[in-house]
């Protein structure tokens, strides 16, 4: 009887929240050698013992020889901001990653997995979110709208010889995540503007590390997928914004939001902030107050994984409190910090 060689999965962005965690969950399968991609290996896991590949996703020559003797490419490398930085979204994120596509279909990789949100398509109202669902560009938030044209770009491609496949993840909530909806709402709390928008009814899909590497490891093994698949990705419940600024206020004495607006002044603040800090930059962290993009994350997310769970066998297990109070408390040791809403240009 023989058995197949083990599949060499690269993980991009390794050092991360995401490819930390994929690279952790994927050291336990037998079946799987993974390679690391970043620019920094001494930022990782300290148990990892894989190969690494040490390079910057944004030099054309080392996508080309990163994916080299590569299966599997499990995307995770990213950069990113929650507000402008329109150039900077297409130069270090959406042509890299075209690009990495490109040279991942050259040398003959078979699989691309792709870490993405569930936020590339409208809110849906009062219906669930769909896998399928088209997207939309925002105008207002070049990062996500930088997701959607790679997504396109996938489903265009889809039938040239390599499987793409879009983890569309909830958001990001647990110890180590400094970039997401949690550590943004934390230190402006304090100041006691943030309001509830809608009365704090917005259902949130929130997702921690454990699910995340979990459907990774399934979107690179399973052997039943189409030439394009998308995945939503999030924990088991998808509470409200009031439940989960409750569990924020009881774990850190932060005040909970003393008035309430509609969403569209919200969305009229956020301009509003984003313009006037163009001209005044004199917060902390050297962000905006609030951002559209902001708002627009705590849009209503109501969402299934029955799709993931019937395809991937996902099984969703995040318990939302726990990983919240948790990422309270690792950011509790910072003192609650204001957080860069946009990568710096070295990351």
């Amino acid at each position: 009887m023989t058995t197949s060689a083990p599949q060499r999965v690269l993980v991009t962005g390794a050092n991360g929240f995401v490819g930390r965690s994929i690279l952790d969950a994927m050291a336990l399968r037998d079946d799987l050698v993974v390679v690391a991609a970043c620019r920094r290996p001494e930022r990782l896991p300290s148990a990892f013992r894989g190969e690494v590949r040490v390079g910057d996703v944004r030099d054309p020559a080392y996508r080309a020889s990163v994916v080299q003797g590569i299966d599997v490419v499990c995307h995770a490398g990213t950069w990113s901001s929650l507000w402008g930085h329109r150039k900077e979204e297409r130069a270090y994120f959406l042509e890299p990653g075209i690009d990495l596509i490109e040279q991942s279909i050259r040398a003959g990789v078979g699989r691309f997995v792709l870490t993405g949100t569930l936020v590339t398509s409208p809110p849906p109202g009062e219906a669930q979110l769909s896998d399928f669902a088209e997207a939309r560009t925002t105008g207002f938030w070049p990062h996500l709208d930088a997701l959607i044209a790679l997504d396109q770009y996938m489903r265009r491609e889809q039938h040239r010889g390599m499987k793409m496949v879009h983890l569309r993840l909830g958001h990001f909530v647990g110890p180590g995540n400094t970039l997401g909806l949690v550590p943004a709402l934390v230190p402006r709390l304090r100041t006691r503007l943030v309001p509830w928008i809608e009365k704090g009814t917005a259902r949130l899909a929130l997702v921690g590390k454990d699910d995340i590497a979990q459907a990774f490891v399934l979107a690179a093994t399973a052997n039943n997928l189409d030439s394009y698949e998308a995945f939503n990705i999030s924990g088991p419940e998808c509470p409200t914004s009031r439940e989960v600024f409750q569990v924020i206020a009881e774990e850190s004495g932060l005040p909970l939001p003393w008035f309430n607006v509609p969403r569209s002044a919200a969305y009229a603040f956020g301009w509003l902030m984003e313009t006037v800090h163009r001209v005044l930059p004199f917060l902390p962290g050297g962000a905006p107050f609030l951002t559209r993009s902001i708002v627009y994350l705590a849009e209503d997310w109501p969402v299934s994984t029955a799709y993931a769970e019937s395809k991937l066998g996902f099984q969703s297990s995040t318990d939302w409190r726990a990983a919240t109070r948790a990422a309270l408390r690792d950011l509790r040791t910072l003192d609650y910090p204001w957080p860069r809403l946009a990568q710096g240009t070295d990351a």
